[in-house]
């Protein structure tokens, strides 16, 4: 007999909430039996819940993931899951590298700009002696003793 698992055995071990179990099981990718009120997950329940955050992790729309799991029922052994996950691997890392230079392309342009404000602000308003003692720059050379 294998293992089963409750819903709430299934949100502490995977840290999720007993409502994204639910709405995985209205959208098809989760299957558990029904004892009463209780649902029953099967070992085959918790592995596709681990794919299906995994995948959602890496960025893989719920239809995606669906596509995914749906071929592991084809009775290849699994071959055409494989097939096509390799395609849909490659092509979400493609996406991500491409999102990563976007995103390095606009953290240097923020961060020039900021530079520039920065540099207009103190023109328009250069730091009082007051607000440079407060903001912890030091001892201004008028103030020291040794001066």
């Amino acid at each position: 007999m294998s293992r089963t698992y409750t819903i709430r055995d299934l949100t502490k071990e995977f840290g999720v909430t007993a409502r994204t179990l639910r709405f995985y099981e209205i959208e098809g990718l989760l299957a558990p039996r029904r004892q009463g009120q209780a649902r029953i997950y099967s070992n085959r329940d918790r592995a596709r819940l681990t794919l299906i955050l995994r995948g959602r992790r890496v960025g893989f729309s719920l239809a995606e993931i669906a596509e995914l799991l749906d071929l592991y029922e084809k009775g290849d052994e699994g071959l055409s899951q494989l097939q096509h996950a390799e395609v849909k691997f490659a092509e979400r890392i493609s996406a991500l590298e491409r999102q990563r230079i976007d995103i390095d392309h606009q953290i240097a342009d923020l961060k020039l700009s900021l530079t520039r404000v920065k540099n207009m602000l103190e023109e328009r308003n250069p730091p009082r002696a007051e607000h440079v003692r407060m903001i912890g720059y030091g001892v201004l050379p008028a103030e020291r003793e040794d001066a």
